[in-house]
């Protein structure tokens, strides 16, 4: 039986990071979530698999995309140091290195995007899940790893990149 693993605080070390919206997690996904026989990280990729073909929750569109992808780059520096994210319809990949720890910066993340994002879509009430899924960047191989999945990840189901994708990298 697998234990779902603590969330690690790596200070000035490279995380790997992914939410998604409350709305987004149907019966299958809350199934998943709380299966502990599936390892964690099976687990987070075949949720990011289905979270990508599926409509639930998807309100990363349009106004929200726009609120969202200036926010991220407008917290570089004071939460983490960003080096990439991908807004997919009804989830997020992010790639920063930490400096701060990392439940303030999930904490400060979610609670003021969800603020905004709420405001602009005329919702109320929980946005984004209460679970997310982190981890600690073990070395070059792995940053490009997850660099590559999160670069690729809108493009693999036929999203255009603009406003959706962002990295220091490609300015």
């Amino acid at each position: 039986m697998h234990k779902k693993l603590p969330h690690i605080n790596a200070i000035e070390h490279f995380q790997f990071l992914t939410f998604r919206t409350n709305d987004s997690i149907d019966s299958f996904i809350q199934k998943l979530i709380e299966d502990k026989s599936i390892k964690q990280n099976i687990k987070q990729f075949k949720i990011d698999n289905i979270l990508d073909k599926s409509s639930n929750g998807a309100y990363l569109n349009d106004d929200a995309l726009s609120f969202l992808y200036d926010f991220f780059i407008d917290m570089d520096d004071d939460i983490y140091g960003l080096v990439s994210f991908v807004i997919m319809p009804n989830h997020i990949h992010m790639l920063f290195k930490q400096i701060k720890p990392i439940d303030v910066t999930i904490r400060t993340i979610k609670s003021k995007s969800a603020i905004g994002i709420n405001k602009l879509l005329g919702k109320n009430g929980k946005f984004w899940a209460s679970d997310y899924y982190d981890k600690v960047i073990r070395d070059e191989e792995h940053f490009d790893k997850v660099y590559n999945y999160i670069r690729n990840n809108a493009l693999r189901v036929g999203l255009d990149l603009e406003c959706r994708f962002y990295s220091v990298y490609e300015k």
